[in-house]
């Protein structure tokens, strides 16, 4: 099975750029961890799950044996230089298309076109909502001409899809109902009235503004992807539980609604995916960040979660690696659970190369219409 796996080019629905530079051990822990930094001195980002995860499957990447010392490793890194470094694990995740998410780059990272070209793969936007309404209030559109730029900037954009991250901001308890033009250019007026008595940059942060901006995406007929759980330390998990979001979920069918990462709550996530009609899952961030104990959140997300409505990601963001640790553990894991399905005569070995299919790429190709 996992032969079969490694045979079938993935669709990371997805991820980020990565950083075309050179790092030094700080940096580089740094891009292993959802923490604000690497740790206190004497703790070390190699010393977890991720670090051993990265020390075990990337090495070989380099011309080094599994398991490299991390001070070797990083010798070889720089030796080679970030292209080459970038080129090498972009090409070994074994990518057929990414979805990537330009909403975030708090510093110079490749592009959709040039994460493509390096994976050897079709690259398509993932527009982030809450950075196109933020653009607009700093270009100082007024209050009651908002809405209308919004959805003016959405249509424009070359997107397969847009995404949310309400769960950084407000959380995920948002209302079904769609946001009344009084109540968007209320919200509109407070965002920009905000920046100008601090002289921030713009901050989404409002409920009302989250929710337009999902029927904005509605209203375009993309999917729209929701940052759920597990995240930097911005995230707070007590607002992340995507059963907090049932009911917008709802009100959106048939759209797709993308529910990113999950953890902790995957089981939950899948559920979702079981109940509502429009509603898909995927275990990305997580799956590298939880190393060799990734196999058992892939098959508790595939509990009940149906087999035609889960997704890979890999939600790597700076370090390549993350792209070849996402594909390499998620082929691992799902190949373990399918080939234990084999084994237990739960499904035939002919029905798991099927579902392996679908999760590898086709249920990303249908819903977001990439062909």
């Amino acid at each position: 099975m996992l032969e079969y796996l490694e045979s079938l080019r993935l669709v990371d629905h997805h991820c980020h750029g990565v950083l075309g530079k050179d790092l030094g051990r700080t940096a580089f822990e740094e891009m292993l961890t959802e923490a604000e930094t690497a740790g206190p001195p004497g703790v070390s980002m190699f010393d977890t799950q991720v670090g051993f995860a990265l020390r075990r499957w990337c090495p070989p990447v380099l011309d080094l044996g599994a398991h490299a010392e991390p001070d070797e490793y990083l010798a070889r890194r720089a030796e080679l230089g970030a292209a080459e470094v970038n080129r090498r694990f972009l090409a070994a995740a074994g990518l057929d298309a990414l979805c990537v998410d330009t909403g975030y780059a708090p510093e110079v990272i490749l592009d959709p076109p040039g994460l493509g070209r390096l994976a050897g793969a079709q690259a398509h936007q993932i527009v982030r909502l809450e950075s196109v309404a933020e653009r607009v209030a700093a270009d100082g559109v007024e209050a009651g001409r908002f809405a209308g730029e919004v959805r003016s900037r959405l249509q424009a954009a070359d997107a397969v899809g847009a995404k949310s991250i309400a769960a950084y901001r407000a959380g995920l308890e948002l209302s079904g109902a769609r946001p009344s033009e009084a109540e968007v250019a209320g919200a509109a007026g407070r965002l920009m009235l905000a920046a100008e008595g601090t002289g921030a940059p713009p901050r989404v942060c409002d409920e009302v503004l989250h929710r337009f901006l999902v029927w904005c995406a509605v209203d375009a007929g993309l999917p729209v992807q929701f940052h759920v759980g597990y995240g930097d330390a911005d995230a707070d998990l007590r607002r992340g539980d995507p059963l907090l979001l049932v009911e917008l979920l709802r009100a959106m069918d048939p759209v797709p609604a993308m529910l990113l990462h999950n953890y902790p709550f995957h089981r939950h996530a899948g559920y979702l995916a079981q109940v509502l009609p429009n509603v898909y899952v995927d275990a990305g961030l997580a799956t590298h960040n939880l190393g060799h104990r990734s196999p058992v959140l892939i098959a508790e997300l595939l509990e009940l979660a149906p087999f035609g409505k889960v997704l890979h990601s890999s939600d790597a963001f700076g370090l390549a690696e993350l792209y070849h640790l996402g594909a390499l553990l998620f082929r691992r894991g799902l190949a373990g659970f399918l080939a234990g399905g084999v084994e237990d005569g739960a499904w035939t070995a002919r029905d798991a190369e099927r579902v392996a299919g679908l999760v590898a790429s086709g249920n990303a190709r249908r819903v977001y219409g990439l062909g």
